[in-house]
């Protein structure tokens, strides 16, 4: 049981070592950012992540809103 963990522990200590030899041995090396905006491809397509949606959506006005305004000009 021992043996197991001191396994495991060990190939995740090897893992976060191995994934992170950028950012350990650059000089002002950063983790590579994984938001869906920063990649150009992503954006040229239209795509972005939930939260972006859903602002949009809350800033986009209804039928209601539109036919309002139409009456006010």
């Amino acid at each position: 049981m021992l043996t197991t963990l001191f396994i495991t522990v060990l190939i995740l200590v090897i893992c976060v070592a191995l994934m992170s030899v950028k950012v350990l041995l650059k000089r002002g090396g950063t983790f590579p950012n994984m938001h869906i905006e920063s990649n150009a491809a992503l954006r040229e397509k239209g795509i972005c992540c939930a939260k972006t949606q859903h602002r949009q959506e809350n800033m986009r006005k209804n039928l209601y809103e539109r036919i309002k305004e139409l009456e006010n000009n």
